[in-house]
This record gives structure tokens, C-alpha cells and sequence, in this order.
């Protein structure tokens, strides 16, 4: 009981902490393109992955976690999504909040062969203005976020994003 109050109280400070700030979630919420923000993260695969090598393509960004059980109800579409639209779309993990062998350990267990990055520092969480996990954002082909879906995906939602960042 005492990790759920102190759950909610950390997510109650989150959004009272975001008031008056704009992210790319209450951008896209106010039917704005806000731009994708550049980043250049390590990969939990090893490596670094930088922005700059997804222009051009649409994009499925999806924050996760290894703790996240809604995180794990998703990963398999998502990663059935990168097959489906490879070359023509990237699903991108951010891991939040985890423990990198945890973090590997899910991807091996679901199968993710996506690109997935670690959220150092949590700049990417809170420029996108995210208040739990999971959440996923697309993006089109010009670095416009076009859509956004809070909480776990499912496909017509997934299909629906899919949609919107290619068709833009």
C-alpha cells in the first residue's frame, strides 16, 4: 500500500511539475506538429543512437520499462510493427527508469530487435511530458510528431498512429 501512495504522490508531482511548461504531449493534445527533439543515446545493445540517423523516416517512439506490465502487453505488436513497415517506418525503444540487464533481459524475453536506447538523465521523459509508462509517439517522415498514445498500445491504436505518421 505504501509503494502505491508513494507512486501516486510521485506521479501528482510530475504533472503539477509540468504546469505551464509545454512538452510534446500537451503540444500534439492542442493539435500542434511539434518537432522531434535531437538526442544522441546510448543503445542498450551497445553503441550510441543520435537522431539525426532517423531522418526521413516515420517514427514510432515508445517509452518502456522492464518493470512496466502494460510495457509487456505491447512489446510483441511493436516489435511486429517494425517487421511490417521496415523501410518505410522505425519503432524506437527509450527505456525509462531501469536497470540495463533487466531492461536486455525483457528484450530478450519479448523478442524486441528494435532499436532501443536508455534515457540518461531523463531528458527525452520529460521533454515529451510524460507522467507514466508506457507511452508511444509517431512521428512522420519530416520530424513532425503527428500523434500520440498514452498508456499501452494495442493495434487499432498502434495501427492508428502507424497511420497518421505515414500519411503525413
Amino acid at each position: 500500500m505504501a509503494l502505491v501512495a508513494g507512486l501516486l504522490g510521485l506521479l501528482v508531482w510530475k504533472v503539477a511539475h509540468q504546469v505551464g511548461k509545454a512538452t510534446i504531449a500537451s503540444e500534439v493534445r492542442s493539435g500542434k506538429q511539434p518537432s522531434m527533439p535531437a538526442f544522441a543515446l546510448p543503445r542498450l545493445d551497445g553503441g550510441t543512437l543520435a537522431s539525426d540517423s532517423l531522418r526521413g523516416k516515420a517514427q514510432v517512439v515508445n517509452f518502456w520499462s522492464s518493470w512496466c506490465v502494460s510495457c509487456r502487453d505491447e512489446a510483441r505488436l511493436l516489435e511486429r510493427a517494425s517487421h511490417r513497415y521496415s523501410g518505410r517506418l522505425v519503432v524506437l525503444g527509450v527505456d525509462h527508469a531501469d536497470f540495463a540487464g533487466d531492461a536486455r533481459n525483457f528484450m530478450r524475453a519479448y523478442g524486441v530487435s528494435y532499436p532501443t536506447v536508455v534515457d540518461k538523465g531523463d531528458k527525452l521523459y520529460t521533454t515529451y511530458g510524460l507522467t507514466a509508462l508506457p507511452e508511444t509517439f509517431c512521428a512522420n517522415r519530416h520530424g513532425r510528431v503527428v500523434a500520440h498514445v498514452p498508456g499501452a498500445v494495442t493495434r487499432d491504436t498502434l495501427d492508428q498512429c502507424i497511420r497518421d505518421a505515414l500519411s503525413s
